[in-house]
């Protein structure tokens, strides 16, 4: 399988301000990728570099074998989708799907029409009109219907109310399955799109601190639930990660790394050992040491 994005030791900094610092990964073609991680990782800058917008400080970047920046190559072969994409105010909708589709090499323009109607998007309606949610909602579209080799989608969905981000995210997982496609999708609501995603790609700290498959990173951890002295005689305090009280019992998040004997002990004594979700794992690898919000009211 080709590999679309390669990443080698690339840093990024804003005068004293380091954004990444020697980062590395790979992205393979026909894969949907979730880039997840705190306000203010740098997903964003991370996603304007792959799509050649902004440049590396340092470090060797490749998207279809080129340097991203500047590149023609990459310029025709992807789409960068977020709610800013400047679109000429005084053109209608339909004007700009007529111009997307003179541009985009894949782009299925009937498949743009049958989702701005599935929408309520009317196409005459000229692009500065729109509110925040619908704004986004018609630069979703055009994320899709481009099926540009190199998809990146930033954030689609803000503005939308749950209901239409529900119906973008079914719908691009039917047009990727039916037309797969390198994807890049970042999003704040982990929860809603984990379901969507093959691999996941979490920054942090200046590093990329996980990059695996989804079912990996929900195999990270496991919840244990049980009255907690009974717990406390097969694992220590150490290996807690969070902790939840409901009544007399409470689950604790812990690294999946007890053995088979430990985890069968652990069920003799009535115990309850499940997986987390794949949102339930990305907070616990990214919570930070210095306790919950709790602690600023003691």
């Amino acid at each position: 399988m080709m590999t679309i994005i390669e990443c080698k030791n690339v840093t990024k900094s804003y005068r004293s301000k380091t954004i990444f610092n020697e980062l590395n990964f790979t992205i393979k073609e026909n894969s949907l990728t979730g880039i997840i991680g705190r306000n203010g990782v740098g997903k964003t800058t991370l996603m304007k570099m792959i799509a050649g917008f902004v440049q590396e400080s340092s470090g060797s970047f490749e998207v279809f074998s080129e340097r991203p920046f500047n590149s023609l190559k990459v310029s025709s072969n992807s789409i960068f989708v977020d709610d800013l994409m400047p679109f000429p105010q005084s053109m209608t909708m339909n004007d700009i799907l007529n111009e997307c589709r003179r541009f985009y090499f894949r782009w299925d323009h009937d498949l743009a029409l049958r989702l701005m109607n599935y929408f309520s998007l009317h196409p005459q309606l000229k692009i500065r009109v729109l509110s925040k949610g619908k704004r986004s909602t018609f630069n979703a579209i055009i994320g899709i219907s481009s099926r540009s080799p190199l998809t990146i989608f930033d954030e689609p969905t803000t503005g939308m109310d749950a209901v239409v981000r529900k119906d973008f995210y079914r719908a691009l997982l039917k047009d990727y399955i039916a037309h797969p496609r390198t994807i890049l999708l970042s999003s704040h609501h982990v929860e809603e799109i984990e379901h969507l995603l093959e691999d996941v790609l979490l920054i942090d700290n200046h590093k990329v601190l996980f990059h695996d498959s989804i079912t990996a990173l929900q195999e990270t951890f496991l919840h244990i639930t049980g009255k907690e002295q009974l717990i406390l005689k097969h694992i220590s305090r150490e290996d807690i990660i969070a902790t939840k009280e409901t009544g007399p019992y409470v689950i604790l998040t812990v690294k999946n790394q007890l053995t088979d004997d430990t985890l069968e002990a652990m069920r003799k004594d009535n115990i309850r050992i499940s997986p987390i979700s794949a949102n339930e794992a990305y907070v616990a690898l990214t919570q930070r040491t210095k306790g919950g919000i709790d602690d600023v009211f003691k």
